[in-house]
């Protein structure tokens, strides 16, 4: 599961309404790809559909899809999102990462 602080839930929201979508009925989409400095990068987007390999979860009246693979990385995994003058946006605190890129972008296990 992926947790979701209250942060994050309100620009997860306020960002989906500025990008046409519902936070009621449409989804976060939160993935890993090869790639970054650390060699795993995060992904997020908005998303309307589930894949047949989707996993669905919903904390905090946020619902989120995770595709398969992804899932085996972010289990446990809380978003959070850190703005003002050093605020990096959103911020994956992954419990599987042993070692995460200065910029917090990328991670390795």
């Amino acid at each position: 599961m992926i947790q979701v602080s209250e942060i994050a839930k309100q620009k997860v929201i306020t960002l989906m309404t500025e990008e046409g979508f519902d936070a009621a009925t449409d989804y976060v989409r939160v993935g890993v790809k090869s790639g970054g400095c650390s060699g795993l990068s995060y992904e997020l987007g908005f998303d309307d559909k589930i894949g047949g390999a989707d996993k669905v979860f919903e904390d905090n009246d946020v619902r989120i899809i995770v595709d398969k693979k992804s899932f085996l990385y972010l289990v446990g995994t809380v978003l959070e999102y850190s703005g003002g003058l050093n605020g990096k946006g959103f911020v994956f605190n992954n419990p599987n990462a042993q070692r995460t890129c200065g910029c917090g972008e990328s991670f390795s296990l």
